[in-house]
């Protein structure tokens, strides 16, 4: 799979990139993760990719030039199964859409930044919008790692255990049981002894009920409550 992310701040990336499941999938050659600097497409001598809105909206926009170069510039090596840009008004990330996107061989994340982008990217060249909630960033730099994250570990190989991705919170449309590890006591406080039992359909029961139990508690609208 391979991930190019567009942004105008590259630096805000590059850390987080190198650790962890995701630094030992790009390893492994399981995911090849391209940072493009939006600024290395303008043809502006001081490096300047934002302007002011037309009509009365107050901040800047980013503009279509450079940004269009960058993608055109993308395209003419590959094809692209989707090209996302992380918009605060756009669909709300969950665990569907990252599976859904583990499965594609290659996409471009646009980072928006400032005001936003000049709506003709959106109109002509993106063919999806992604949010991860209802609430504004400086830029979708992060949002755009929350949703690299959440889509690397997916990948066959990216991590040691298979079933511990395929168990977790949303995959199933309900939150995760609770979990446990040694000591089995500690101050009085017990691991719940069918845990201990080695009985694996006891144990599978429990775990079931528990993720009822806490999504009918915590989230019932996953269950449509």
């Amino acid at each position: 799979m391979r991930i190019d992310i567009l942004s105008c701040v590259p630096e805000l990336l590059e850390s987080p990139l190198q650790h962890s499941i995701i630094k030992r999938a790009r390893e492994k050659g399981l995911v090849d993760i391209q940072i493009h600097n939006i600024r290395d497409y303008t043809l502006n001598k001081h490096l300047k990719v934002d302007d002011e809105a037309y009509g009365y909206s107050a901040g800047m926009v980013m503009q279509i030039e450079p940004i269009d170069r960058l993608i055109t510039h993308l395209k003419e090596q590959r094809e692209y199964d989707e090209v996302i840009y992380t918009s605060p008004d756009g669909e709300t990330f969950n665990q569907k859409i990252a599976n859904e996107l583990s499965l594609y061989n290659n996409i471009i994340i646009l980072c928006g930044h400032y005001k936003g982008i000049d709506h003709r990217i959106r109109e002509h060249l993106i063919t999806r919008e992604i949010s991860i909630g209802d609430f504004v960033l400086t830029g979708g730099e992060l949002a755009s790692l929350v949703m690299t994250d959440a889509v690397v570990r997916l990948l066959p190989g990216a991590m040691s255990d298979l079933e511990s991705a395929l168990t977790d919170c949303f995959q199933d449309d309900l939150l995760a049981p609770p979990v446990y590890t040694r000591p089995a006591e500690y101050k009085g406080w017990k691991v719940p002894d069918v845990l201990l039992s080695g009985n694996e359909k006891m144990i599978r029961e429990w775990e079931y009920e528990q993720s009822l139990e806490r999504t009918k508690r915590l989230r019932p609208d996953l269950l449509g409550e």
